[in-house]
């Protein structure tokens, strides 16, 4: 079921929810998605009679864009979409883009977020690692820390080398609909990507170290969009922790991880 929700500041943010009457996992979608929910996702949710909700963050899928955003941000919407949907507590799940938005939420909803899992996320710009390093195509990201108008004039390529072979067989098949909704997200609502790259390479507006509930990091092993180096400075500065190494996966094909890791939450 998809629903616009009207927010105090007068922008709109566009919510999934599949209507499971069980536990709520929030999912935070990758960069750029619409955050209209995946169709692995639904179907593991579904066997585990889990009830998922998902949104389009500022920017993509509907929901209106709201310039100058930080990470924090996600926690203010998210709790607004629980309290519309008559949700008290729930888990948060995230990859890629998604991840620090999870993350967000643990660490400034404490009282409602009961676990996070965060699959190949992304970590807090810094120089206490070469935080590129490995990263095939970081141009949106470089030209981010510029300021918008870099980030907006950048005229980013996909390519195809920051996948492996795993991640596109993963793309030809169960998460075929991955691809085509970040190709569509990508195309229509560029201004979001830009308001995310924007976000990860600014300060977050929390820190790790706040997040309270368990955090499950998994982690591809190739992953050449987001380098193993990031889950491991989070993983060195998160209090609860666990950390799923997956030697031979890159950054779509961990994803295969759902289903393990919604069991993990509980």
């Amino acid at each position: 079921m998809e629903r616009d929700l009207r927010l105090p500041d007068g922008r709109t943010l566009r919510t999934h929810d599949n209507g499971v009457d069980g536990p709520a996992l929030v999912w935070h979608h990758g960069s750029p998605q619409s955050g209209a929910p995946l169709a692995p996702l639904l179907a593991a949710a579904a066997e585990r009679g889990l009830r998922l909700l998902s949104y389009g963050r500022p920017g993509y899928g509907g929901s209106s864009p709201l310039p100058g955003r930080d990470v924090a941000s996600a926690a203010a919407d998210v709790a607004r979409l629980a309290d519309a949907l008559g949700v008290d507590r729930f888990a948060v799940m995230g990859a890629s883009g998604g991840g620090p938005h999870a993350l967000a939420c643990a660490a400034l909803l404490p009282q409602r977020v009961t676990g996070v899992v965060c699959l190949a996320g992304i970590a807090p710009f810094t120089e206490d690692f070469d935080w590129f390093a490995g990263m095939v195509a970081p141009g949106g990201l470089r030209a981010a820390m510029a300021g918008r108008e870099a980030r907006a004039r950048y005229a980013e390529e996909f390519d195809p080398d920051s996948f492996t072979a795993a991640d596109w067989a993963a793309l030809s098949g169960t998460w075929a609909s991955l691809g085509d909704d970040a190709q569509r997200a990508g195309a229509t609502w560029p201004g979001g990507a830009v308001d995310d790259d924007l976000a990860f390479v600014r300060p977050w507006g929390f820190d790790l170290g706040a997040v309270e509930a368990p955090v499950l990091l998994v982690q591809g092993g190739r992953d050449r969009v987001v380098p193993p180096a990031h889950a491991d400075w989070m993983a060195s500065r998160l209090r609860r922790h666990e950390l799923w190494s997956r030697p031979d996966d890159g950054h779509v094909s961990v994803l295969d991880a759902c289903p393990a890791a919604m069991d993990w939450l509980g």
